[in-house]
């Protein structure tokens, strides 16, 4: 399975159906991606999940996603409609180690300033900002080629302390971010997240 990093939304109604009768007809399956004592931690995975989807910890959730994928190797695009259809909406991702290592740079720095821990499950009002910031910070890494968005011109007057911020941590490091790949990647999330009023999850799987 290729480094990626995925962006989710959940709908646990629909987890405690589908996923849940899945994780029932197929325990032999799932089983080879569990860790330690694996029927007990299917059974808690499965309790999890008839209360919320919600309440899986990283390392479990990351099982059933690989379970979901290994299933479909070919097929990443009839993988994420599995999910989808089971509770799990993989709604944005970020390939390359390299982008995802700088995406990752940014939010702890992000984190450090705000005093937030953005790193599994976040609320999405608080991943937005994050991501305005991520959007003026490789704007201004972007300017001397000429590749300032307009999404980030209208949003300077919103968020003058986030742009004063990226704009300080541009003079010691924008040079490393002059990414325009980078760049994409925070304008769609902002785009995707801006009105949306839950959680996202945000899962690392290399």
């Amino acid at each position: 399975m290729a480094e990626e990093l995925y962006f989710i939304k959940t709908n646990p109604n629909i987890a405690k159906i589908n996923l849940y009768n899945k994780l029932c007809r197929e325990e032999e399956q799932i089983i080879s991606f569990l860790h330690d004592d694996a029927t007990v931690s299917l059974e808690i995975i499965k309790n999890k999940i008839k209360d919320s989807l919600d309440h899986l910890s990283k390392e479990e959730l990351t099982s059933i996603f690989s379970w979901f994928i290994s299933t479909y190797p070919t097929d990443p695009e009839e993988a994420k409609t599995q999910l989808f259809i089971h509770g799990i909406d993989v709604f944005y991702e970020i390939p390359k180690k390299e982008n995802i290592q700088s995406f990752q740079d940014l939010l702890s720095d992000y984190e450090n300033y705000s005093k937030q821990n953005l790193d599994f499950i976040v609320d999405a009002q608080h991943l937005n900002q994050f991501l305005v910031y991520g959007l003026f910070f490789t704007d201004i890494a972007l300017e001397k080629k000429g590749s300032c968005t307009i999404l980030s011109h209208y949003l300077k007057t919103d968020y003058p302390a986030l742009y004063a911020l990226a704009e300080d941590q541009s003079r010691t490091k924008g040079s490393e971010y002059n990414n325009l790949d980078l760049q994409h990647y925070f304008g769609e999330l902002y785009d995707l997240t801006k009105y949306y009023k839950g959680s996202v999850i945000k899962l690392h799987i290399s």
